[in-house]
This record gives C-alpha cells, structure tokens and sequence, in this order.
C-alpha cells in the first residue's frame, strides 16, 4: 500500500479524535496567569475519585466545548502561556504521557487503554518516535492524540529561536510519517515556556499544553503514592502528567491500572481534546 493511501486511512481514524484548526481551542482549554516561563498552577482540591458513581455510557467522547464553534480560516494563536486544563461541562479529565515512545513501557500502556476503551494523549520525543513509528501508529489505530515534545528533550529557555524550530519540527516530521497528521500540540520539556518556544509552536500550528495535576511519576514514588496523587486531583477539566519513557515507569504502568477503572467507576469521562476545522 503506498505511502498517501496509509496517511489516508489513518488520517481517517484519528479524524474523531482530533479536528483540525485553532478557531475553537479557547473554548475548550483553559490558560494559565503570567508571562514568560510558566509552571503549571498547583491543582484545586476537585472532586475525589474515591466515591464509586455509576459509569456514564459517554465517557469516551472528545470534548468539544460549547455553543456554536467559530468557522472561517483561522491562525493558531500565540499564547502568553499554556494551556492547562478543560472548560466545559461534566466531569471529564485527559490523561497525558511525556517523553515516549518506549517499547518497554507504552505498550502495556496502550493495552491498559484499550482494555477500557479509553483514549490519552501522548507528548513523544522525535529521539524516541523515530525508531518506534510502530508505537505512534498503533496510537493512531486506537484513537489516541500524540502531541510534540521537542526532538531531544532539551530545556528550551536556553536554545536560540532556530534550535527551537528545529526541535520542533523535526518531530513534527517524525510525527506525520507515523501517525498520519502533523501534531496539533506541544508541551516544553520541565514545563519551561518562553516566548520564543510559544511563538514558534504557534508558526507550526501548534497549541501549548501544560498539565493541572503531576504525579511526579519520574521520582518513582511508588505505584499506591501515583495512584493517590490521581485521585487526590481528580475533577472536573483535570489534565493529568505522568511518563511512559524516560527511566523506568513500571511504577506508572501499574498505577494506570489502578487509577483508570476507578476514575470511570467514579463517573469521569476519560477523554482527549478537540480543535475544530478552520
């Protein structure tokens, strides 16, 4: 099958989870306070997950926002700061993974997702996507949205314009050939945002998403304290941080078994953002 008839397909499996476009991200997403670099704020206490609801039968589908979406071309506007958490109604939460793909770790991943049909969001390095576009189909065959984290990892408040753009946009590259569409979002490695890294994330069509709640997985703090930092900030528009690669995260392959069947026992929609078509 050539090369345009898989990104077809694929483009078409993921056209549920991802819709093109900045016009309408405002009324999904909420930003942060400030400028220049700019760390995610500290959770609110939320809605604990430890309380068993009854399951909602909708707790897959992408969040859209409300009301009537914007039309009309648009460009991807350049924020002051982050993105950091869900607008909307109900109580709907996104789960992201940083620094992957790796074999060791994000396969159990995907599998703890697709057991529960549910669908997350992957920030991939190019270092790691290059040699595992397997991993980045798969995640296109299943729904999930996978987002750029630069190509190295590197801190970008220390790079020049150009180092940035190329960062970026070679795991954009990377990104396209495996999973069938060039990413519609960006998180800065540590959190460090400047306005260089939000400018030139914009120039590729990017939006900067940070996080609510971190579980500081990469500490290993073991696998019940992950679990419990989950659940303490679970609530109503949470994006959850944690890791599928950069050290071992057998820690938060295990909590993500934990942590998921309660937070969808306990009534969260588990889900992943949408852009509308510009």
């Amino acid at each position: 099958m050539k090369t345009d008839q898989l990104l077809t397909r694929r483009r078409a499996l993921i056209a549920g989870a991802v819709a093109v476009g900045a016009a309408g991200t405002a009324g999904v997403l909420a930003a942060g306070q400030g400028e220049g670099p700019v760390r995610p704020a500290a959770p609110g206490p939320g809605a604990q997950a430890h309380r068993p609801l009854k399951p909602s039968a909708y707790r897959l589908q992408p969040l859209t926002g409300h009301g009537t979406p914007r039309t009309g071309p648009g460009r991807t506007p350049v924020r002051r700061e982050p993105l950091l958490r869900l607008t909307g109604r109900g109580r709907v939460m996104v789960l992201t993974f940083d620094d992957g793909p790796d074999p060791r770790y994000t396969p159990d991943i995907l599998d703890t997702l697709a057991k529960y049909d549910a669908r997350a969001m992957f920030f991939v390095c190019g270092e790691m996507a290059v040699g595992n576009q397997d991993l980045l189909t798969r995640m296109a065959d299943e729904g999930h949205v996978v987002g750029n984290h630069t190509w190295s990892h590197p801190l970008l408040t220390r790079l020049t314009r150009r180092r940035i753009r190329s960062e970026m946009e070679r795991t954009s590259d990377v990104i396209e050939e495996g999973w069938g569409e060039r990413p519609r979002w960006f998180r800065a490695p540590y959190g460090a945002w400047n306005r260089a890294a939000f400018q030139v994330g914009a120039e590729l069509g990017m939006e900067p998403l940070a996080w609510t709640v971190d579980t500081l997985d990469w500490t290993t703090p073991g696998t019940g304290t992950i679990v419990e930092r989950v659940e303490d900030g679970a609530g109503p528009g949470v994006v959850v941080l944690s890791h599928d690669a950069g050290g071992n995260r057998s820690q938060s392959v295990r909590a993500l078994r934990s942590y998921l069947p309660q937070l969808l026992d306990a009534g969260y929609h588990i889900t992943v953002p949408r852009r509308w078509h510009a």
